[in-house]
């Protein structure tokens, strides 16, 4: 028996990256997934290609910064599937500049996408996952425990992500509801590759970026632990944690 049969699982940013990973992940392991995007072609991909691999599977377009987009996503997923199970958040956008550099205008996107659009998502899904006893899993980053040079937006958006997961777990751990955060550091996705240094940058402080062992993470390292922790399986007694995924980066 797989360990998502019979759950109805929603993931955020499913179009790629991270995402995209853990759509597919719980899907293989017998979740029917709501995958949720802006990106209406690439959804549409990871879509096809779960179904490809025999899961279950549909989309939404929803930027999860709009409230009303994010209420019409739950209207439709009981709807369609009568309950939720796991809410999985991993939509993010990220902006590398200096801090003096980054615009109102930036800020104001990446807190709105990575904070308060999580924010959103989990509001509006507790009800259903106080009546399904089920459980949340965002998608922090190593940001979000140690410094992350020309990253000031993005770390201070994954810095309120952290904190609140662990605002719901002490919440609604005696409804029955779980919810842990997974800390990705250097990964290897369109993202990260897209966002850029800026000029005149100090050399010195990229290893803090870069992983120590050699390598950068692939999506599916993620997906591995999100599924671990969104497992009533495995997971049951793991609640309000927080988990790193960077390779001894961080050490």
């Amino acid at each position: 028996m797989n360990r998502f049969d019979g759950k109805i699982a929603m993931v955020t940013g499913a179009s790629s990256g991270i995402g995209q990973a853990v759509a597919m992940r719980l899907a293989h392991e017998g979740a029917t997934v709501l995958c949720l995007d802006v990106a209406a072609a690439a959804l549409q991909a990871t879509v096809d290609q779960i179904r490809a691999d025999g899961g279950h599977a549909s989309s939404l377009l929803c930027d999860v910064s709009n409230i009303s987009q994010v209420k019409n996503v739950f209207s439709h997923c009981l709807a369609q599937y009568g309950k939720l199970d796991v809410l999985v958040n991993s939509a993010g956008v990220i902006r590398l500049d200096h801090a003096t550099n980054i615009t109102d205008e930036t800020w104001q996107k990446i807190i709105n996408v990575n904070l308060t659009g999580t924010f959103f998502m989990c509001r509006e899904a507790i009800p259903h996952l106080v009546a399904s006893k089920g459980n949340i899993v965002n998608i922090s980053s190593t940001s979000a425990i140690r410094g992350l040079p020309y990253g000031i937006a993005y770390a201070a958006s994954k810095g309120g992500v952290s904190a609140l997961t662990k605002s719901i777990a002490v919440e609604y751990a005696r409804q029955g509801i779980r919810a842990n955060t997974v800390c990705p550091g250097s990964i290897d996705t369109n993202m990260q590759k897209e966002s850029g240094l800026p000029k005149d940058i100090d050399w010195q402080l990229i290893p803090r970026i870069a992983s120590i062992n050699g390598h950068v993470g692939k999506p599916s390292d993620v997906a591995s632990l999100v599924a671990l922790l969104a497992s009533e399986q495995d997971g049951s007694h793991i609640n309000g944690a927080e988990y790193i995924v960077d390779g001894g980066t961080t050490v």
